[in-house]
């Protein structure tokens, strides 16, 4: 005998246990309504009824929204606790491992708060390119290439669909597809066409090449050229130790190297300088990218150039 079983898309849904409502949300409206009920029980005698159903509607009706309302997909609940938990924790952030310092005597004057250590989810990159991320595990990132899937046939697209769905399939834990807008920086590529210009053969490929480098720089003054990056990334934990998670990570990415250039795209996992630069464009992704000469050692003092 045989059977099928239907198995919703969305994994991760709260699970309905009284009608619509969910554990949360049958939490949310069960306390409110024993809270509304208490005061009943305790200033009933006192409280005249219909002023009681008066004062009890507007906290009814918060009830419910913060049961039964959403914020941006967020449940409400959920997006008011970050909201408070925003509000009550400090602004004025530190990198430094230990507690942040006391300001110094000649501050003392100042009314700003002091300042709390900075508490970032990656903790370092490790070999490989691996970025550590302390109890959270070991995360791998790998750069992919794109594929245009409009231009396929309906057969091709449903070979890509299918071979991605086999990848999907395989994985064993959690990953992202991270699509993300990059500045492009022409003014390696400039350089290097002017100094190749001289080479050339002939006058006539000189000058071409001379008036593309104009037409680039032009470009770029003119323009905020934008590259699209895409990034696999895989995140294992850290049961059996950090090394058994890396090279469970490292695996993973291997898997993914195997089986997704049958839908017509390259992974290639990103080294230590190119994780680095990656991060490093996350705490500001409208400034230029960094070149690996421009990153800070840890510990090393910041500066600035002379140039700024």
């Amino acid at each position: 005998m045989s059977w099928s079983v239907r198995i919703p898309a969305d994994v991760e849904k709260d699970d309905r246990i009284v009608g619509p409502c969910t554990a949360r949300q049958v939490a949310i409206l069960g306390g409110t309504a024993a809270l509304l009920y208490g005061v009943y029980v305790i200033a009933g005698d006192h409280i005249d009824l219909l002023m009681f159903a008066a004062g009890s509607l507007p906290i009814a009706v918060a009830g419910l929204l913060l049961a039964m309302g959403r914020r941006d997909g967020v449940p409400l609940d959920r997006y008011l606790l970050a909201a408070l938990r925003h509000l009550i924790s400090p602004k004025g952030l530190a990198h430094s491992p230990e507690q942040a310092p006391a300001a110094p005597a000649w501050m003392a004057v100042r009314s700003s708060a002091r300042p709390a250590p900075l508490r970032l989810p990656a903790r370092g990159v490790l070999g490989d390119g691996l970025i550590d991320l302390g109890p959270d595990g070991v995360a791998a990132v790998a750069e992919v290439s794109t594929v245009s899937f409009a231009l396929r046939t309906p057969e091709e697209q449903d070979a890509l669909v299918a071979t991605f769905g086999r990848w999907l399939n395989s994985l064993s834990g959690p990953a992202q597809i991270l699509v993300r807008a990059q500045r492009v920086d022409l003014a390696p590529t400039i350089n290097q066409l002017v100094e190749d210009a001289g080479a050339l053969a002939h006058p006539a490929l000189t000058a071409a090449a001379h008036e593309h480098a104009a037409f680039l720089a032009e470009l770029s003054a003119q323009h905020d050229l934008l590259r699209r990056q895409v990034l696999l990334v895989v995140r294992e934990p850290t049961g059996g130790g950090q090394e058994a998670a890396a090279a469970r990570a490292l695996r993973r990415v291997e898997e993914a190297t195997r089986l997704l250039p049958a839908c017509g795209v390259t992974v290639k996992l990103l080294n230590d300088d190119a994780t680095s630069a990656v991060l490093a464009s996350c705490f500001d992704p409208a400034a230029p990218p960094l070149s690996i000469g421009q990153l800070a050692d840890p510990g090393e003092v910041v500066t600035r150039g002379e140039h700024q």
